[in-house]
């Protein structure tokens, strides 16, 4: 097997530059592109989910086809939905801590 090359991520790296031109004033997220997986985009958000929803609503995703679980013993929530987006797999992640894990006060 031949060692992966920067062509081998072209395509995610397109569809970053069209998110990128398409979306100016959406908020920034992490973005993770590997040669592990060439043909998938991963973008994060972590804090709230204010960005994961801003980006889930532009990508025209729909709510029903986000799914949601907890990790780190249950101390951080986590959403994830998956588009395809110019034949890329743009998978859309967001980290949130749980309320009293904040500081805030669960009602």
């Amino acid at each position: 097997m031949s060692a992966a090359t920067m062509n081998d991520l072209a395509m995610p790296l397109h569809a970053l530059r069209l998110l990128a031109w398409d979306f100016p004033g959406l908020p920034a997220m992490d973005v993770r592109v590997s040669p592990i997986v060439p043909n998938e985009l991963e973008l994060s958000s972590h804090g709230d989910f204010g960005a994961f929803e801003t980006w889930r609503e532009a990508l025209g995703i729909l709510p029903e086809s986000v799914t949601y679980r907890e990790q780190g013993a249950g101390r951080t929530r986590v959403l994830r939905a998956v588009v395809d987006f110019d034949g890329v797999r743009v998978s859309l992640i967001g980290f949130s801590a749980l309320p009293e894990q904040c500081g805030e006060v669960a009602s």
